[in-house]
């Protein structure tokens, strides 16, 4: 017969499962301080050190786009070993349309892509786009020019095309000339590497404070076949729209010239590309090329008013938006993802002074950082924005809560409610700003110390 624990067993239970329970949350610590560290090795294609973003999406399964061939080698750009070097080879016929950053002092690269593009048929018959990380060529002088030159004139000879058929791309420490000798080195390897299914690679090869390679792709029924868009990006810091925001690459297997395809270009980059923002700053090297090869079984889209190019128009804005916002989702340090979405406005510009004033606001992104329901950042946000606004016509919503209106605090305000919200990695700020029908959504994320972290270091 079992015989009742004693007074000082009972005693012991108890303080066991007292100590347990106190131990359960450093487990839980030390489970997660595991898992992040797993992940920092999963990370390693970008900088080493740093934690895949707890807001990173998997790369998708990106199909081969008919006539593009990929390769990617280690340049020795950077100390670790990783691949920083990455080439897109095109068929015959392709067409190729660009936007770039509108900074002032544009890296070379930008500047080459910028004026073939710009120049009498330009778009017409590209061969290529080299891209190289670790270095941006960027405030080089003469000599990153001659350096950009050089590059697109061995790739040239290699792909027996003209110079400007090459289109050049580079990202990394700004002041420091590109050595385009590591990039000739690697040409015949490059040239014996390449293939149609490397997405995932190019995707990291691009890589800088990157934590996770970025991929979209998107299809659509046209007359006579399926026409396929897909896309790789890199972007983490130095983000805000003035133009692309990053380094991005989108191939098509349409059948479209180049002035048609550099206007549905154009038409996507207000919702997607330039409404988004890390940390209102511009990158010197920022571009966006867009390559279609024509390999499709499709009608070639030759009228913006046709239902292919509108149908073309929707599909690539699916695959930019999707970038875009993977960008944010990297955002340096990012640890939610937020959505600012502004009715309302006398205007569709002022809308989007609103808007951006919030996403760029220090004080709105730390409060988001520390999980604050602070409002009143907000409506300092938008008094500074420079738009038009009325205190009281003005409303703030943290996702379906009114938490102001009228001039003041909303009566029914649940602060526990509020600060529960905060709590979510995907929030949504809505203003309201009662005087006409302007209205604009972009996307921003937090402001932690893992930014200072990442930055105060950027070149080691």
């Amino acid at each position: 017969m079992s015989q009742p624990p004693s007074k000082s067993a009972s005693t012991g239970k108890k303080i066991e499962t007292a100590i347990e329970k106190a131990l359960d949350p450093l487990a839980s610590a030390l489970k997660r301080a595991t898992q992040s560290a797993a992940q920092a090795v999963a990370a390693a294609p970008g900088k080493p050190g740093l934690m895949i973003s707890p807001l990173a999406v998997p790369f998708p399964a990106i199909p081969p786009i008919g006539g593009v061939e990929i390769a990617t080698a280690r340049a020795g750009f950077y100390k670790h070993e990783r691949d920083d070097l990455v080439v897109f080879r095109f068929p015959e016929g392709a067409s190729c349309a660009g936007v770039f950053t509108r900074h002032k002092v544009g890296s070379a690269p930008v500047d080459w892509c910028k004026r073939h593009l710009d120049a009498d048929k330009g778009g017409e018959g590209v061969k290529a786009l080299v891209v190289n990380a670790g270095c941006a060529n960027a405030f080089t002088g003469k000599a990153g020019a001659d350096a950009a030159r050089r590059t697109a004139s061995e790739v040239a000879k290699r792909f027996g095309c003209r110079q400007r058929d090459v289109m050049l791309a580079s990202t990394g420490v700004i002041g420091v000339v590109l050595d385009d000798k590591k990039i000739v080195a690697k040409l015949p390897e490059i040239e014996t590497g390449l293939e149609a299914d490397a997405w995932a690679r190019a995707g990291r090869g691009i890589m800088t404070t990157d934590t996770f390679p970025k991929g979209a792709a998107a299809s659509f029924q046209a007359d006579g076949g399926t026409i396929n868009i897909v896309g790789i990006a890199k972007g983490s810091g130095m983000i805000a729209p003035d133009m692309a925001t990053m380094l991005v690459y989108v191939f098509t297997d349409a059948r479209i010239a180049p002035e048609l395809l550099q206007r549905i270009l154009n038409g996507q980059l207000a919702g997607t590309f330039n409404a988004i923002t890390v940390d209102s700053d511009t990158s010197t090297s920022d571009a966006l090329i867009l390559a279609a090869t024509g390999r499709s079984k499709a009608a070639e889209i030759t009228d913006l008013r046709s239902m292919p190019a509108r149908r073309f128009g929707r599909a690539l804005g699916q695959v930019m938006l999707d970038l875009a916002q993977q960008v944010v989702r990297d955002g340096e340090g990012a640890t939610k993802f937020v959505e600012i979405q502004v009715t309302g406005a006398a205007s569709h510009a002022d809308a989007h002074r609103v808007a951006m004033s919030i996403a760029n606001s220090p004080l709105v992104k730390t409060a988001i950082a520390g999980e604050d329901a602070n409002w009143g950042r907000v409506v300092m946000a938008v008094g500074k924005s420079g738009a038009q606004a009325d205190r009281d016509r003005l409303t703030i919503r943290f996702g379906d809560m009114v938490l102001a209106e009228n001039g003041w605090r909303a009566p029914d305000y649940d602060e526990a409610k509020a600060s529960a919200y905060m709590k979510r990695d995907h929030l949504v700020i809505g203003v309201d700003l009662g005087l006409g029908k302007g209205r604009r959504t972009v996307w921003t994320c937090d402001l932690t110390h893992g930014y200072i972290d990442i930055n105060a270091d950027y070149r080691s």
